[in-house]
């Protein structure tokens, strides 16, 4: 078992779902509302990069809960879930300085990323005990 791995897996999870999220936020601001999917349809105007941004964020979803299940492998429960907080913190902070996204930074949401930051440093800043799971029969 090795943390470091564990460590690389999640943060490699956090990445995929961040990436996916903001994905799926770019896209749904291009396609039509569900009601008026078939209208769109026929018109041929749906935007098929949404389309593929949208199937390529399902597939990151996808490869981010295999990146999750091998960290979790390596890293304690506790302290591995904690760094899915970094998502939060990740994707605002995309969203807020992307343009493409029409997000604003604030102040209150400043402090709590800054908030949700500090926890995680705080959860992950003593060593981690890796116990060993035995096989029994």
């Amino acid at each position: 078992m090795s943390l470091r791995r564990g460590i690389t897996f999640a943060l490699g999870s956090v990445t995929l779902a961040s990436a996916a999220q903001l994905g799926m936020r770019w896209s749904m601001s291009r396609l039509p509302q569900p009601d008026q999917w078939l209208t769109a349809l026929r018109d041929g105007s749906v935007d098929l990069t949404a389309v593929g941004v949208v199937l390529a964020a399902i597939f990151a979803y996808a490869l981010s809960m295999l990146s999750w299940l091998l960290a979790l492998r390596d890293v304690p429960l506790g302290r591995a879930y904690s760094l899915l907080s970094i998502s939060y913190a990740l994707v605002y902070l995309l969203a807020a300085s992307l343009p493409a996204f029409n997000e604003h930074f604030s102040l209150a949401k400043s402090l709590g990323v800054a908030l949700v930051i500090l926890g995680v440093i705080t959860i992950n800043s003593r060593p981690a005990r890796v116990s060993v799971l035995r096989n029994d029969p």
